[in-house]
């Protein structure tokens, strides 16, 4: 029996099999599971925004040892200050750096620990790609990364560099705006990503926002984001317009994944109900599992801060969690999308179902009582 297939211009745009694109999701998108799903036929995306760029230059190679097909690199770029080049530490203290860091704030997370008995750690991190913007994209260019995913803010300045170099810029939005300037500028795939997506994301339901921007935006391809996990998804989305699906709280659930074991268990058990939009991690809006400690904080009133500066507020406070093994304060990044997953499987295993049942939607196989006829 042949196999069948699924095919869009993304395919042929991306030179993939099927129409997936794996989110770069963290550090939880290493180079396992970007191979396994470049491996499977879709696109794997590396999350680079939080490694250090000597971190992003060994998973690029790592990707490249594991697999021979295309992949990607997603990065964050959000309005921020860039660190100068030239001689800077390897490390940074964040016990140092939040010393800087607003007196309110900074007594809360003290409270928190001391209430709920969390142990002082310290932490020291290497300064990340977020902090580093240029620097990071001459490593892309340097390892012949064919395609750039800007996750958080469009680097306009990086544009003609990305295409002289012949590397795609995917782009992210959560509204028709943001989208629509991105296209303006030279991004060749614009991700319209709905609410109901775990991680950083908007107010528009995804259902809602796929037709706008592909309208917006014509003829530059809309592959879409935000409350896709199966077949079904990944059809109404063509229905809708896109050429594609970028898939990421399914993709966690899997072998392959980084993300912490108790966390891919907390996916599985989880309803559609139990995901919450926070400030709390990052200082932008992002949608986590619910947890202890983002009750706490909004039940407090106190503000979050800019980002990046709640990520150092929040960082040794988190680890203290990790390290007493506080569960219940503690969530990974994911979609509304989670009451669907019910078990941890392989990466091959989630593409093939997803792209097998998206092709018996897209060939008639709709339920019994839905009729089409003249």
């Amino acid at each position: 029996m042949s196999k069948k297939v699924l095919h869009t211009k993304l395919c042929d745009i991306l030179g993939i099999e099927y129409p997936i694109i794996l989110a770069g999701m963290g550090s939880v998108s290493g180079a396992e599971l970007v191979a396994a799903v470049s491996g499977a036929g879709g696109l794997g995306v590396l999350g680079a925004s939080v490694w250090s760029l000597e971190e992003m230059r060994e998973e690029i190679r790592k990707v490249k040892s594991l697999t021979d097909k295309p992949f990607g690199v997603d990065l964050l770029f959000p309005e921020m200050a860039e660190l100068p080049s030239g001689d800077q530490p390897a490390t940074i203290s964040v016990s140092a750096l939040r010393s800087l860091l607003p007196k309110e704030q900074v007594e809360f997370v003290e409270k928190l620990k001391a209430e709920w008995g969390v142990p002082q750690v310290e932490v020291e991190i290497r300064i990340p790609t977020i902090m580093r913007p240029k620097e990071s994209a001459e490593i892309l260019f340097e390892e012949g990364v064919p395609f750039f995913v800007s996750g958080l803010g469009f680097p306009q300045w990086l544009e003609p560099d990305a295409h002289a170099h012949g590397m795609k810029m995917i782009h992210l939005a959560g509204n028709v705006r943001n989208a629509y300037r991105a296209a303006q500028a030279g991004a060749d795939i614009i991700v319209a990503q709905g609410t109901e997506a775990g991680g950083h994301t908007g107010r528009i339901g995804t259902f809602a926002l796929i037709p706008q921007v592909v309208d917006a935006v014509n003829p530059v391809p809309v592959v879409a984001a935000g409350g896709i996990g199966d077949g079904r998804g990944l059809a109404a989305a063509l229905a809708l317009g896109a050429c594609g699906a970028l898939i990421g709280t399914r993709f966690v659930a899997t072998y392959e994944s980084r993300e912490y074991e108790f966390q891919k268990q907390k996916i599985v058990a989880a309803s559609e109900e139990d995901t919450r939009i926070t400030r709390v991690y990052s200082g932008k809006t992002l949608r986590a599992i619910n947890n202890k400690l983002i009750e706490a904080w909004d039940k407090s009133g106190v503000p979050t801060l800019p980002m990046p500066l709640q990520s150092l507020l929040t960082m040794e406070l988190i680890e203290g969690l990790h390290q007493a093994g506080m569960t219940d304060c503690l969530s990974g990044l994911a979609g509304q999308i989670s009451g669907m997953i019910t078990e941890v499987n392989s990466a091959a295993h989630v593409m093939e179902e997803i792209v097998g049942e998206a092709i018996e939607v897209l060939e008639g196989r709709l339920p019994a009582e839905v009729r089409v006829a003249s």
